[in-house]
């Protein structure tokens, strides 16, 4: 398919699920990409000689590139670009920002023919690539004597890992929690990003190598143990650490952090029991709930409290709507 089409075909996203099906239940809220939709999508790349998708891209994924193979239907050369800058181009392509990073700096969208719809294309040429078994265990060019030892198992630990094992070192992974993810299992509601997603690249990481111990949490004495065990090590805890609210009350019961409340949840879905649940604590259902924050977080909370059954629930912002730093 042609390129530079995005004055003949109009911008379009994945179908939402249905608002009433979706407050049921904690299923991803998009349908897929059909094949045909993602490539046209594709072909609406300008192909920039200065690509601000990619310059406003943390990664700097070679974004029109791979718009170009997909628009083309080559999607294993696809997906082997957006992999060769970004470890989880399936997890970017769900929860990314892209409103204000990539598709917001898009050059069609700022000439008011709409953005290209990256994270989209992005998550459809990545599931392709799993369905067709393009994604497998990887084996090392060589294998190298080093072991590296990285506490936290979140996107930063593993993206580190699956770097340095293709590197050739030995790794093994510590997480203080039961399951492999991190923020990425216990922060993000399912209705952005599925489990399954991250468990089947664990799977991969394993039979590629890669060692996780789960229900480790480290302190000053293991941390020493981990020091003399390994050649070096990784902290990549993430941040757990609630921002305080310096105002009066603040304390008082009934008063939760947001990770408290989503972590909460998200154990539910795997149907782990979670005794601050199961008292009503951390459970909106048939409250008043008031949710302080308008950024991405403060929307999981929303949402979570929604899906949930809460009686109310309000989102209170210091700034305006247009200024809410959650993406839209």
């Amino acid at each position: 398919m042609p390129m530079q089409q995005y004055h003949r075909i109009a911008s379009a996203f994945p179908q939402l699920r249905s608002p009433e099906r979706r407050i049921r239940d904690f299923r991803e809220i998009y349908l897929p990409f059909a094949p045909e939709s993602a490539a046209a999508q594709s072909s609406r790349c300008i192909q920039c000689g200065v690509p601000f998708c990619s310059v406003h891209c943390p990664l700097h994924n070679n974004i029109p590139d791979w718009l170009k193979l997909t628009a083309e239907g080559r999607l294993r050369e696809a997906y082997e670009m957006a992999a060769s800058t970004n470890t989880f181009p399936e997890i970017c392509g769900r929860i990314c920002p892209q409103d204000r990073l990539c598709e917001g700096s898009c050059v069609a969208e700022q000439a008011d023919f709409g953005t290209i719809t990256i994270g989209a294309v992005e998550k459809y040429i990545t599931e392709t690539a799993w369905e067709n078994g393009w994604i497998e265990p990887f084996t090392p060019a060589e294998e190298l004597p080093h072991s590296i030892g990285i506490i936290g198992s979140g996107p930063a630990g593993l993206a580190a890992a699956e770097r340095l094992r293709r590197a050739g070192c030995r790794v093994t992974v510590y997480d203080r929690h039961d399951r492999v993810g991190g923020l990425l299992i216990y922060g993000i509601p399912n209705f952005k990003l599925d489990k399954q997603v991250v468990a089947r690249r664990q799977e991969q990481y394993e039979a590629s190598g890669i060692v996780f111990h789960t229900g480790v949490a480290v302190d000053a004495e293991s941390f020493a143990e981990l020091r003399r065990k390994h050649d070096a090590l990784l902290i990549a805890t993430g941040v757990y650490k609630a921002r305080e609210l310096e105002i009066p009350g603040a304390e008082k019961q009934g008063i939760v952090a947001a990770l408290d409340f989503l972590i909460t949840g998200n154990r539910r879905d795997f149907g782990d029991d979670v005794p601050r649940f199961t008292s009503g604590e951390l459970n909106a259902k048939g409250r008043k709930v008031v949710v302080i924050g308008g950024g991405d977080t403060a929307m999981d909370c929303v949402r979570t409290a929604v899906r949930q059954g809460a009686r109310s629930v309000t989102c209170l912002y210091r700034r305006d709507r247009e200024n809410m730093p959650g993406s839209a």
